[in-house]
């Protein structure tokens, strides 16, 4: 068994997972978060996401190994820090606030020989510019001669079975020989795969890039989707016969827009430091945000347009929504498109019910939500929007039991089904 005492700041989307596997490996881990009712509900052996289960936790509850707690002197006497908070926008800018407040959290207990690691994602220099001199402020103590300091961005899919935490290559970085040294034998233990990267910044710049890569492409087949139906053209057809080219392709799938903390975020801190560098923002990223915040829009029109082809008004048609969070088999509706349609949809009148099998609650109000798909809702709705495509929905009875299918996901086929 590994002695070493590891701090996670943050136990959501990224912290509990690591904490999960820290525990398997051997560590003896601490679980540290500023929401009291999520700790609690840990210390009752429930997990709040979908990619650790209840027995994971009461399991690492039982070990003794793992302890969640949102004081601060648990924290005490660590090896190993990391940080795996939330980094949002706030006014169209980056929130490092979080960051901020993790590092003069940990700085209070930062010992010589500790290691920190960020894993949060940010813009290139948040490790050594705003990180760094918040931890040597708060202790006393000197980077790189005292302790160490990393950054290994998370690479965290929920609800992907087949890259995990432990499958998915783990980028890592350091501010000097002996930090990534450190940073290099903590992650071994924890995955399959550790990638070093020469510099910080340039792991910084290469999770904005991963994820900024997918925005793009994911914009551009939506632009092409909205052009290939006015053109009366099979965008669907047309990615399946082009992903056959072996080499120089990649298919990327429409839908109705971008959701979840990552890609609506990322290139936007991204865009924001290239301004801030040289007074310049980035015109692909501009362009592709663009283009992704408004297909919740045209997804409404189209379903505007197809009642009125059926003698219907939106106003009080009752709309049957499948799929609330923004990928498939996933309880996750963080800025979720599917939410801006059933907005869209309420504001023009429409009677929404949503349906999602994996969402257990939602915080918007004008609609009905459920957790039961049931014959009698979708034979009285006048359209069903298909807006995520779960595994585990009944389908068949979709497409026997409704009128009229919008499938945005292309899941169902029928002579009743219309596609994005």
């Amino acid at each position: 068994m590994n002695l070493q005492k590891v701090v996670i700041i943050g136990q959501g989307y990224v912290g509990l997972p690591l904490a999960m596997r820290c525990v398997e490996v051997g560590y003896k881990v601490i679980g540290y978060d500023t929401d009291d009712s999520k700790i609690g509900a840990l210390k009752d052996g429930v997990s709040p996401i979908d990619d650790v289960t209840n027995d994971q936790v009461t399991s690492a509850l039982s070990s003794t190994s793992y302890i969640p707690t949102s004081a601060q002197d648990d924290l005490k006497d660590f090896d190993i820090a990391v940080i795996t908070v939330p980094t949002p926008l706030r006014d169209d800018r980056p929130d490092t606030s979080f960051i901020e407040i993790a590092g003069s959290t940990i700085a209070k207990h930062l010992r010589s020989g500790s290691l920190v690691v960020l894993e949060s994602t940010s813009y290139p220099g948040t490790t050594e510019e705003i990180l760094r001199p918040i931890l040597e402020k708060g202790s006393g103590l000197t980077c790189g001669l005292d302790f160490s300091l990393g950054f290994s961005p998370e690479r965290i899919d929920p609800g992907n079975k087949s890259w995990t935490l432990r499958t998915t290559p783990k980028l890592i970085s350091g501010v000097d020989e002996k930090s990534i040294k450190k940073v290099q034998e903590f992650y071994k233990q924890i995955v399959d795969n550790v990638v070093v990267s020469a510099g910080i910044r340039e792991a910084e710049f290469a999770k904005l890039l991963e994820n900024t890569y997918r925005q793009v492409n994911i914009a551009l087949v939506n632009e092409l989707a909205v052009h290939a139906h006015a053109l009366k053209i099979d965008i669907w057809e047309v990615i399946r016969i082009a992903a056959t080219k072996p080499f120089g392709y990649a298919p990327f799938y429409p839908g109705p827009g971008v959701g979840g903390h990552c890609l609506p975020i990322d290139p936007e801190y991204l865009s924001w430091k290239f301004a801030q560098n040289s007074g310049q923002n980035s015109d692909f990223i501009k362009l592709a945000t663009t283009v992704n915040k408004r297909m919740p829009s045209y997804v409404v029109q189209r379903l505007v347009r197809a009642l009125s082809d059926r003698g219907k008004n939106i106003k009080n048609s009752k709309v049957l929504v499948i799929g609330l969070s923004y990928k498939k088999n996933s309880s996750d509706v963080r800025e979720s498109p599917a939410l801006d349609v059933i907005k869209n949809l309420v504001n023009h009148g429409a009677d929404v019910i949503a349906y999602d099998p994996f969402v257990r609650v939602v915080n918007q109000s004008g609609f009905t939500f459920s957790h039961r798909l049931e014959a009698s809702d979708l034979k009285k709705s006048d359209a069903v929007l298909i807006l995520t495509n779960h595994d585990g929905v009944d389908y068949e009875e979709v497409v026997r039991s409704a009128k009229y299918i919008f499938d945005i996901r292309h899941c169902v086929v029928g002579h009743n089904v219309e596609y994005l």
